[in-house]
């Protein structure tokens, strides 16, 4: 009987596998690893609040201002502060580059071959969903419910919101889509691990549907149409997932350079 042969195993996963490093050698790079971070964030702060932060609050606050609705705030460091936290969420995007090379230097000398081709390309497919996520929200959801409010509410009162809770509105809607749109990507590493199958997938679809509206009225503000606008494309994203299963092979564990 022959027998199957070894796949051959390069020295990058050899090295993975006979590598056994003490773990305070990696309490230390992690916490190299934090400090880096931490530094690029202040970087990106600074230099957005001194360069951009003036622009910036004018880009965010223009979809409100347009429909004639005064912004005000109603204590003395609100202004300000909302300020500085549109300059570190700024910050944050703007030096992310960089921490995600950080992230992945750390990961790196832990994955295999196959699993680094494979991160790589996962990379730029989530990066563009969660970018897609926020765009599909910013120019058709947040505008869409930004007028359904304002008109239903023209005839009780006159509108003059508070930058502060008009911020934490606005990224109430966007943050949300940019996770949720991630969902193709994680059903896809979960099944590529075996975690979940098709069949799984498909014969849970009620609960996942009750489910998804649970979790869009937690992450959406208390009303029904918002919590609609984030359910259904959720759905929509979760039967796209289960399309993403149908054609993802669970991994082989001979690929990732192991041996029974």
């Amino acid at each position: 009987m022959n027998k199957k042969k070894p796949a051959a195993v390069s020295e990058h996963d050899a090295g993975v596998t006979g590598n056994t490093q003490p773990l305070i050698a990696h309490l230390m790079a992690f916490r190299k690893l934090v400090i880096a971070i931490l530094i690029a964030v202040l970087v990106g702060f600074v230099a957005v609040f001194y360069f951009f932060s003036d622009p910036l609050m004018k880009f965010i606050t223009s979809p409100i201002e347009a429909r004639g609705v005064q912004i005000i705030y109603t204590a003395v460091s609100e202004a300000f502060t909302t300020q500085l936290k549109i300059s570190l969420i700024a910050g944050v995007v703007l030096v992310s580059p960089f921490i995600f090379y950080q992230l992945w230097a750390f990961i790196k000398p832990a994955l295999y071959e196959s699993e680094i081709r494979l991160f790589r390309g996962l990379f730029f497919v989530a990066l563009f969903l969660f970018l897609a996520g926020i765009a599909f929200c910013y120019c058709y959801v947040y505008e869409l419910a930004l007028n359904l409010f304002l008109v239903a509410g023209e005839d009780l009162a006159t509108p003059m919101l508070s930058i502060d809770k008009y911020v934490s509105f606005l990224f109430s809607f966007l943050l949300p889509f940019g996770v949720v749109f991630e969902m193709p990507v994680a059903i896809f590493m979960a099944a590529r691990m075996g975690w979940v199958t098709v069949k799984q997938l498909t014969s849970s679809r009620k609960f996942v549907f009750f489910g998804i509206f649970v979790l869009s009225a937690i992450l959406t503000p208390p009303d029904v149409i918002s919590q609609l606008m984030l359910g259904l494309p959720m759905y929509l994203l979760y039967e796209v997932s289960v399309l993403v299963a149908r054609v993802t092979k669970p991994r082989d564990p001979l690929a990732s350079g192991t041996e029974d």
